[in-house]
């Protein structure tokens, strides 16, 4: 059987009378269905309503999902967003206690963009509000373009930590070309996350749970655009989608033991 792949949505209006829904976008779905080969299923952002004990008895692995919305500072003891800046809070009580939950329980977790934000919050961690205030920092920004192709295409270098998941994933290359899509990134690094990425202007772009129990990586940039083309996104995908079967396999055979024994009792 494939493993069940929960892929974190958010709230967002929809239709003439902005309706408000639960998405994500079919990129992960793809994904889902071509690279990772598992089944996939979509995580509502209903706040304090969310059943983590359910999903993670269920899951065999976790997406944590790119968003326009920004964590709440809140969160991690931030000053508060300009006016404007889009939140989803209810989207926040589902993802931060989830991650530490799914982590702690060995699942499999893959973090991208917001969801690598929301990873370094999670375990303690802080982020930079706004990049390009800062001296000597890039534009992380996805260009203003109606093209997808400018929009998703590769922006700058990342230096990848030798010895890493990412330097073994990329065949050992010392850097790699990603596109950029975000105006946050991480202030203060957890405690428990280790640097897999670096941009040239010193701002992480990509994060390993050092003391998880299973495969726990984080990216800032969106590796479900491209990895059709790119040999490291498909990879991404690939080892995350191997640690989601052997999760489920493990799970199969504490379920069938667990059977067999009710049933000889």
């Amino acid at each position: 059987m494939k493993p069940l792949i929960g892929i974190t949505c958010c709230r967002k209006a929809f239709g003439q009378y902005g309706t408000e829904n639960h998405a994500a976008s079919d990129t992960y779905v793809e994904v889902t269905d071509r690279i990772v080969l598992g089944v996939p299923v979509l995580i509502p952002a209903n706040g304090e309503a969310v059943d983590i004990e359910t999903l993670l008895s269920r899951l065999d692995g976790l997406i944590l999902t790119g968003s326009r919305s920004n964590v709440c500072p809140d969160q991690y003891g931030g000053c508060p967003h300009p006016e404007g800046t889009p939140e989803d809070q209810r989207r926040d009580a589902v993802t931060l206690p989830l991650t530490r939950a799914a982590i702690d329980a060995g699942l499999p977790v893959l973090a991208i963009c917001r969801g690598f934000q929301e990873l370094n919050v999670a375990l303690g961690g802080s982020l930079h509000q706004r990049l390009c205030d800062l001296p000597s920092r890039l534009d992380h920004a996805a260009p203003d373009s109606p093209d997808p192709a400018v929009r998703h295409g590769k922006s700058h270098d990342v230096a990848l930590a030798e010895g890493g998941l990412l330097h073994a994933l990329a065949g050992g290359a010392g850097y790699v070309r990603v596109n950029s899509l975000h105006h946050q990134g991480v202030d203060r690094l957890a405690t428990r996350l280790a640097v897999e990425a670096m941009a040239s202007d010193q701002t992480i772009e990509a994060v390993r749970v050092a003391d998880a129990r299973g495969f726990a990586l984080g990216v800032q940039w969106h590796p479900e655009f491209d990895y059709e083309g790119d040999a490291l996104s498909h990879a991404i995908f690939a080892a995350f989608g191997d640690a989601a079967r052997a999760c489920a396999t493990r799970a199969c055979a504490i379920g069938t033991a667990a059977n067999f024994h009710r049933a000889a009792e």
